[in-house]
This record gives C-alpha cells, sequence and structure tokens, in this order.
C-alpha cells in the first residue's frame, strides 16, 4: 500500500543536528498522519512526532519539544524530521509510519528506520 524509505541518520557529536528524512510511495493519499519514532537499545519504540494530513498540525513528545521540528514536502511526499542539540540519550533508530484507510480497512506502514549514535 505504502512504502516509505528513511534516510539521514548517522554518527554526530553532541550538539549537532540531524535532519531525517521519510520518503513515501504507493497510494499516497490514503494517508492521514505520519509519525516518527524512535528505539533505543533495550527500550520500546517511542513516538517522537507527529504530523496530520491536510492541516499539516505537529505533535511533539514531551522529551523533545523544543528541539525536533516535523515537516512535510506533499510535492515529494517527503516527511523531514529535524533534531537539534542532539544528546547521547537521543541514540537509537528512528523509524517513520504512516497510517490511513484504505479498501476500508486502516494501515500502518513503517519504514525500515534509520540509525542515529550521538557521542558526547
Amino acid at each position: 500500500q505504502v512504502r516509505l524509505v528513511e534516510s539521514g541518520g548517522g554518527l554526530v557529536q553532541a550538539g549537532g543536528s540531524l535532519r531525517l528524512s521519510c520518503a513515501a510511495s504507493g497510494i499516497i493519499f490514503s494517508i492521514n498522519k505520519w509519525g516518527g519514532y524512535r528505539q533505543a537499545p533495550g527500550k520500546q519504540r517511542d513516538l517522537v512526532a507527529s504530523i496530520t494530513n491536510g492541516d499539516d498540525r505537529p505533535d511533539y513528545a514531551d522529551s523533545v519539544n523544543g528541539r525536533v521540528t516535523i515537516s512535510k514536502d506533499d510535492e515529494t511526499s517527503t516527511v523531514f524530521l529535524q533534531i537539534n542539540n542532539l544528546q547521547p540519550e537521543d541514540t537509537a533508530v528512528y523509524y517513520c509510519v504512516a497510517r490511513g484507510y484504505s479498501a476500508s480497512a486502516s494501515f500502518a506502514s513503517w519504514g525500515q528506520g534509520t540509525h542515529v549514535t550521538v557521542t558526547s
């Protein structure tokens, strides 16, 4: 239905910034909401930010509020996650998810994840 490909992860020093990208293909029109999650080693996958299609309303987790900006480019069907002032605790695999409805059924399509490692 929807295929997501993430990029932009890497190794960065504390205080640095990264811009993660999530490019979608497939039935883009069926997507209602995009989300960015992260999963640190040995921990559960947590929501970082989300953005709603149509009104582009963003929501952020309290743990990253003020350091993260989620945005999207409708022309390229790409969602971006800008993370500033990265800290070692931000080290995780970052995933994007596209949620929507297709053929009267809801779906959640996940990307493969991109690794972010922050060194002190």
